[in-house]
């Protein structure tokens, strides 16, 4: 097969064609910097807010429901409008949303405004990569995009934790912001200076926007982020005993009833009915939200014991989880050699990064101490960071493999909601009510020992040692829950082992050029029409 030579008409003659795919691989690390608000410098926030820890936690979900929910309409946006307007508009939108989110505005407009971001961030970050897909793999193999992809996508994630952690530190946490506009005024100056207006599609071919079925999108969101709310703020409020999760709760029922309805009734809905029938795709959602259900310590167990035990700063904190990101370079690596090189199964690649993550726990579960040394959490963290990419890598290959096409983005709305946040939410919710039961438990066992009136026949600290008990009870704590994920992860990875019948293709499916996979879309989309057209008639009859 004929391999076209890898071009970017988008630039200028004069800009040497050798650089040209470097810069937009600039251009998508400048997105990826992007953010509605920056949990590096969560604490700094929380004191020049008055906000509580969940209030930023709920904005930081609205900017990844904003990046899952456009993922269906993302080739629609590129093939109608030119590469040079959206990269202009995601870089303008970032800018004005990182501007609103310096300012204490009220929390619901905040939320409006990080859900705008966060579509502004996948939009950019999917036009500079598809922009380049071929210079990557000029074959468009999967095998090797993907890895590249979550190289970029990890890297950015880590770093920009950290920056926002140091900025935070050493001068203001909104420095962070002013940073990601510069970077935004830095996509600016390229599209103005080194590129024009160019689009895969002719004028004449370009896809409508019309018949996008915008009500399906905004009710999507709506359940997210009520499925969302529930589990982020259900141990703060006491679950159902305050009226304000029964009322979330049924706005997410009501808000799946109607999109359940819509994709049966409606002749092209936001996400189609058609994608449920796929034979492998309930599983690997499943596995999915188990996956990123034992992720959640990260974000809970191992913040509870840097700050409430060890007292680590937000920098502090960071600095240390840059390890885990030779972990994920090195788990890119490995998984474009396993799918690209070997082609060996998926299902091994899973558990093997399941083991990695095993291994995460069961380090951090024999090390929790407030008696250790910086250092030795460095082998565990990197364990972490390579199952994590190992583990990313494949299931989105897996999810790529068993869908076309015309389905594979609205899997990858509903994919990347479990695997952003929705999946985490239920793990961190499942992890918040367990810290609270094993304090309490710890309380009831040795409150006894506590005798106040057996410590004033000499000068005691009493203080003192209640600080240090405390510290041993959520150190005790947090052993306990990592125990618990090891067992979790220990049956995840005998599942996949001892499940022998391939559920994905070993064979790299090929993908055709822009212009044919345009021409599938507006395919798509006809169809779409003569189908209203037809249900119109029907009603006028």
């Amino acid at each position: 097969m004929d391999i076209p030579p890898f071009s970017m008409p988008m630039f200028h003659d004069w800009v040497p064609k050798g650089i040209r795919p470097w810069i937009y691989l600039l251009l998508a690390y400048c997105f990826q910097f992007s953010g509605g608000v920056y949990m590096g410098a969560m604490n700094d926030m929380i004191g020049g807010h008055s906000w509580m820890r969940e209030d930023l936690t709920m904005l930081l979900y609205c900017t990844l429901a904003g990046m899952a929910v456009w993922f269906p309409v993302l080739f629609r946006m590129k093939f109608h409008f030119t590469n040079r307007f959206l990269l202009t508009t995601s870089a303008l939108v970032i800018i004005v949303c990182n501007l609103l989110t310096m300012h204490r505005l009220p929390l619901p407009v905040m939320g409006v405004v990080c859900v705008v971001c966060g579509m502004a961030k996948i939009q950019g970050t999917f036009e500079c990569m598809s922009s380049i897909q071929l210079w990557i793999t000029p074959r468009r193999d999967f095998a090797v995009f993907f890895p590249v992809l979550h190289l970029v996508l990890l890297v950015a994630m880590e770093v920009s934790g950290w920056l926002a952690a140091a900025f935070a530190f050493y001068m203001h946490w909104t420095v962070m912001h002013l940073f990601v506009i510069g970077l935004m005024i830095v996509v600016l100056s390229v599209q103005t200076l080194l590129c024009r207006p160019f689009c895969p599609m002719p004028p004449e071919r370009r896809i409508p926007l019309k018949g996008i079925d915008w009500t399906g999108g905004l009710l999507w969101i709506v359940f997210w982020l009520a499925v969302a709310w529930v589990l982020n703020y259900g141990d703060w409020l006491d679950w159902y005993h305050s009226r304000y999760i029964v009322i979330a709760t049924a706005v997410a029922c009501l808000a799946l009833a109607a999109n359940m309805i819509r994709m049966i009734t409606y002749p092209t809905p936001y996400i189609e009915w058609r994608i449920l029938r796929y034979r492998y795709l309930r599983p690997i959602l499943f596995f999915v939200a188990v996956f990123e259900l034992v992720m959640s310590v990260e974000h809970v167990l191992e913040m509870v014991y840097y700050e409430e035990v060890m007292h680590y700063t937000d920098l502090t904190y960071e600095t240390l989880n840059q390890w885990s990101l030779v972990g994920a370079v090195g788990g890119c690596l490995f998984s474009l050699g396993w799918l690209k090189l070997m082609r060996w199964s998926q299902y091994q690649l899973i558990a093997i990064g399941m083991v990695f993550l095993c291994g995460y726990c069961i380090g951090f579960y024999f090390l929790v101490s407030p008696d250790i040394a910086y250092g030795q959490l460095i082998p565990p963290l990197i364990c972490r960071g390579f199952g994590y990419a190992v583990l990313c890598i494949a299931f989105m290959w897996s999810l790529h493999q068993i869908m076309s096409f015309e389905h594979f983005f609205q899997a990858l709305g509903i994919f990347n909601f479990l695997h952003m946040f929705g999946g985490g939410t239920i793990g961190a919710a499942i992890l918040a009510k367990g810290i609270g039961y094993y304090v309490a438990d710890g309380f009831a066992r040795y409150g006894g020992y506590v005798n106040s009136v057996a410590f004033t026949r000499h000068p005691f600290d009493f203080g003192g040692y209640m600080d240090g008990m405390i510290e041993g009870f959520l150190a005790q704590t947090v052993k306990i829950l990592y125990g618990w994920m090891i067992w979790v992860c220990i049956f995840f990875i005998l599942g996949f082992l001892l499940w022998d019948s391939p559920a994905v293709r070993r064979r790299v499916k090929r993908m055709p050029a822009w212009t044919t996979v345009g021409a599938w879309t507006l395919g798509s989309f006809n169809r779409g029409q003569k189908q209203l057209r037809r249900q119109l008639k029907r009603i006028m009859r």
